[in-house]
């Protein structure tokens, strides 16, 4: 079996003390690239990305961007025609954001559970990789509630809305139920619009995938229109495969949860860590966005955003961007018969970029801060960046421009600056909002912070 080998490698070089590194011997893909052409598809990126031949070399890359957080009353950079502000700063890790009906908005501060286990070698690498990427804190397991009470654009009021959840990552409301989508359950309480605390015990909906690897132990949540069906996505419990396929059982899928009796069905699989969802405000379909598998080289395998359809298979882990078969699998290991009917994505991100967070623009016209009017329906994706390219990529917040209810251009860069000169990271974006003026929100959770993006020029101006 040749599955466990990058993972061995890079437990090995990490442990030894390896903190960075250019490609590896052998890895012909250029360290560096020239940016595109205005209007043209960066490398990598697109409806149609051209791929490289895979590159499995002894040795990965190791690139990490230490963790430093942000100077003083520093911050991201806004794109042109945009402005930055920080909404709330001194949070706990924070992962998502939510804002409910009324305008406050929910921040899950959150990292990986204490309990989840560190298998050997490449437990003890992952753990080194983490804590230099800013990953390494304890999880505050709480979800925080943020108040602008009079609308500046900064939350002048915090509370801990709720607390000794177990990781929680995503959040719905339907109606009085406020559900959240915890490490090993999905949870729900009552809700009353305006609370600034929940203290009523959690009730369990139903058991999602947890321990005691948990290996990608984020699950993304979204509710149906009715409300009466949440979809949770679940990521993968190793790479590629390698501590077996049963411990892949309900993993790297979106699952189907009846809210009601909460009667769970996989919705569509091979989606080896689909971090975000969202619904395409036109054409009312599922969107993910997913983070793809490590080893393969410095530009395989993209990153995308995809449409999800009942029933598909999108590949892994026995094939990549449709039906470009994993090479690290041996013959008697392979699944043509999947490969063949693997669902191509519908656009690439980029490889090694870690999206982790996704949110159609529906903000109204009218709104105070609301972004021009071709921002509408496109989607706003925060790019969290890599560990394992050189050079990195990611570390910014994009938009893909929709028309049609797919994907129309390349993406644009709207928050970025994350990464200073000296290659270090003040802040890695993770999930993305629109608020109640129509600005978008994204939690840094290196930062420590909520960023706001809205336009240089106001709807009130």
């Amino acid at each position: 079996m040749q599955r466990a080998r990058f993972s061995t490698v890079l437990a090995g070089l990490l442990l030894a003390g390896c903190g960075s590194g250019g490609p590896p011997p052998g890895d012909s893909t250029q360290a560096a690239q020239q940016p595109p052409t205005p209007g043209t598809y960066a490398p990598g990126t697109g409806p149609a990305p051209a791929l490289p031949e895979p590159r499995t070399s002894l040795i990965p890359t190791i690139n990490i961007a230490p963790a430093v957080g942000w100077a003083d009353d520093a911050r991201p950079t806004a794109a042109e025609g945009f402005v930055v502000t920080a909404f709330a700063r001194n949070l706990d890790h924070p992962r998502t954001v939510y804002v409910l009906p009324n305008g406050d908005t929910l921040v899950a501060e959150s990292n990986a559970p204490e309990d989840q286990t560190k298998q050997g070698l490449k437990g003890k690498a992952m753990n080194a990789v983490m804590k230099r990427a800013g990953a390494g804190v304890p999880s505050a397991d709480r979800i925080t509630l943020l108040r602008d009470e009079d609308g500046d654009g900064v939350a002048e009021m915090r509370t801990a809305f709720l607390e000794n959840q177990k990781s929680p990552f995503g959040m719905a409301l339907v109606g009085d139920t406020l559900y959240v989508a915890n490490a090993d359950a999905l949870v729900k309480f009552p809700y009353v619009e305006g609370a600034t605390e929940i203290t009523t015990a959690p009730v369990e909906v139903a058991a999602l995938p947890g321990g005691p690897i948990n290996h990608h132990w984020t699950k993304a949540l979204l509710a149906s229109r009715d409300g009466g069906t949440l979809y949770v996505g679940v990521g993968s419990n190793s790479n590629i495969g390698e501590n077996g396929m049963e411990a892949e059982v309900d993993r790297a899928a979106i699952l189907e949860v009846d809210a009601a009796s909460g009667e769970t069905r996989v919705f569509a699989s091979g989606l080896r860590n689909p971090t975000a969802l969202d619904w395409d405000p036109g054409t009312g379909e599922l969107w993910a966005v997913v983070n793809e598998r490590d080893g393969l080289g410095n530009d395989l395998v993209p990153d995308y955003l995809t449409s999800i359809r009942e029933g598909g298979f999108y590949g892994w882990p026995y094939s990549y961007f449709g039906q470009h078969p994993d090479p690290n699998f041996d013959a008697d290991e392979q699944r043509p018969d999947l490969v063949a009917k693997a669902i191509v994505p519908d656009y690439a991100l980029g490889s090694h970029v870690a999206p982790l967070g996704l949110a159609f623009y529906t903000a109204d016209a009218d709104a105070r801060d609301a972004l021009p009017g071709r921002y509408r329906n496109g989607a706003f994706i925060g790019l969290h960046g890599s560990w394992n390219r050189d050079p990195k990529s990611g570390y910014t917040v994009v938009f893909v421009p929709f028309a049609n209810g797919r994907p129309a251009g390349p993406m644009e860069d709207i928050l970025g600056g994350f990464v200073n000169a000296d290659g270090e990271a003040q802040g890695r974006p993770v999930g993305v909002a629109v608020d109640a003026h129509g600005a978008v929100l994204v939690a840094d959770d290196v930062g420590n912070a909520v960023w706001r993006i809205r336009p240089e020029t106001r709807n009130e101006e």
